[in-house]
């Protein structure tokens, strides 16, 4: 199969995956928020997600990518040490998850008492499960990405949204409120995970050589480049889980429902770029590793162009329906959420670029650049969010979001730069023309959006404006409708 071919099928196989879960947990969003939690149910079963989420980074300390490095490394140089590298991580992990999660509920009531919220209490307790399942869950799916198998990640990836969706309505439907939405996390993520777990067993781990040996410090090095990736990662959590957490201290529960639905419906527009930076991500180091620099640019440069194309355009239009999708998909009594999601349209482009770029610096092995720059702007997001919440609420949190976030998207793209020397003149000519598309789409838009009434005129006028993207991008050259339609068939 061609580098294209592989790429192509790559994206179709984490698109699909990543489809499904959005939709999947969208749905769930829906009718968790709208009709089966009151809004201070569901804003409390989130502020409890945020908390386990910082919790839960210390189940894997960045092992799952440090591994899945060695693993793609390895099986080019000495094959004979994969096995081991897996086996090591995956018991490493396993140690790991089983300590952090037992802490964490037995510290449950202890956390509740330090929030004010009683409620949480159970909810923390099943976070030994979630700390769990999420390790092995992330781990499964980093190990198919190393072996260039992403069909398989994005396999569990919809097998974990639909089980969870799924479970989390039979359990509040059985009366178990906020609790039982949370435990269907924890079925989704333990299917997933056993079936990822027999998957990459039968497809890859039993047909790898026993290693004669264990070469020396290679446990030291799986473990030394941890360290720049757990730093990332916890970067990573602290910069969207934190401002939640925050939320709900100052705030309560209900802002913090506010806040999540407006997160959630910026990262689901993120998909296909996940989708796209998941898929390319080995490539492109693959390439650099093969002293290809001039095609690990050319697979890179490819994909921000396309992102560029997406989502610059697609802010503008977030931006001016913000207000009838809140209310026409979630209900009017999360109505106040519409300003939090404007701020956080800028977000959602912010993180398109970063989803084809920052994974990519791990398999160049810039992980230690990448965890120094997510670093210094978690800990300046932090402090954003400690000024900005009690002075202007929760779009207080969205700004703060926003704002470090382009920070250290743009130094990552600086970074990447470094690596493949980037034509910047021809990305600049792009993004003259894109932002010319999404100026023209926005004004049709913008006319439009005073007659949306339900969610079927909104529909309506959200498909006016891909259709007026499309013309103009396709008229304006930007757009390869053949490239694209034999990618996706």
């Amino acid at each position: 199969m061609s580098l294209s071919d592989r790429i192509a099928s790559g994206l179709k196989a984490t698109l699909g995956a990543g489809v499904v879960d959005a939709l999947a947990n969208g749905v769930l969003m829906i009718l968790l928020a709208r009709y089966l939690l009151s809004p201070a149910e569901f804003g409390l079963l989130h502020y409890a997600l945020s908390i386990i989420g910082v919790v839960a980074i210390l189940g894997t300390l960045g092992l799952p990518s440090s591994i899945a490095r060695y693993v793609t490394e390895l099986s080019e140089t000495d094959p004979d040490q994969v096995r081991y590298v897996i086996r090591f991580g995956v018991t490493a992990i396993l140690g790991l998850s089983v300590v952090v999660g037992a802490v964490l509920a037995i510290a449950s009531p202890v956390i509740a008492g330090a929030a004010n919220e009683a409620g949480l209490v159970p909810l923390l307790v099943l976070g030994f499960g979630y700390v769990l399942g999420n390790s092995f869950f992330k781990t499964f799916s980093r190990l198919f990405q190393s072996i260039n198998r992403v069909d398989w990640s994005g396999r569990l990836v919809a097998l974990s949204g639909s089980v969870r969706l799924v479970a989390a309505v039979l359990f509040v439907l059985a009366g178990f409120g906020a609790v039982g939405a949370l435990a269907g996390y924890l079925v989704g993520f333990a299917a997933a995970s056993a079936v990822g777990a027999v998957a990459f067993y039968r497809l890859s781990y039993r047909s790898l050589p026993n290693p004669k040996g264990v070469a020396q410090g290679l446990r030291r090095r799986i473990v030394e480049y941890a360290v720049p990736l757990t730093a990332t990662r916890g970067a990573n959590v602290l910069d969207k889980r934190i401002d939640t957490v925050l939320i709900g201290l100052f705030l309560g529960p209900i802002p913090v429902g506010y806040y999540t639905i407006s997160k959630q419906v910026s990262q689901f527009a993120s998909i296909p770029a996940t989708s796209l930076g998941y898929t390319i991500s080995p490539t492109v180091g693959e390439q650099r590793a093969g002293e290809d620099a001039g095609r690990a640019r050319a697979v890179y440069e490819a994909s921000l162009k396309h992102v560029l194309l997406l989502y610059v355009p697609g802010t503008v239009g977030l931006v001016l329906v913000a207000e009838p999708t809140v209310t026409h998909v979630f209900g009017a009594a999360y109505a106040d959420a519409a300003p939090v999601l404007q701020v956080l349209a800028g977000f959602m482009l912010m993180n398109a670029i970063n989803k084809v770029t920052s994974d990519g610096l791990d398999y160049l092995g810039r992980a230690r650049s990448r965890a120094i720059v997510k670093t210094v702007t978690a800990v300046a997001n932090f402090l954003l969010n400690l000024v900005l919440i009690p002075a202007i609420g929760v779009i207080g949190a969205a700004v703060a979001t926003v704002a470090t976030y382009t920070v250290y998207t743009l130094t990552n793209v600086y970074i990447i730069h470094d690596e493949l020397d980037l034509d910047l003149v021809a990305l600049g000519r792009l993004l003259a023309g894109v932002i010319g598309v999404a100026a023209v789409m926005g004004g049709v838009v913008r006319l439009l959006v005073p007659r949306v009434t339900g969610l079927v005129t909104l529909i309506l006028v959200v498909g006016v404006g891909v259709a007026v993207w499309g013309a103009l991008a396709a008229f304006g050259g930007l757009l390869d409708i053949g490239r694209i339609r034999s990618v996706l068939t």
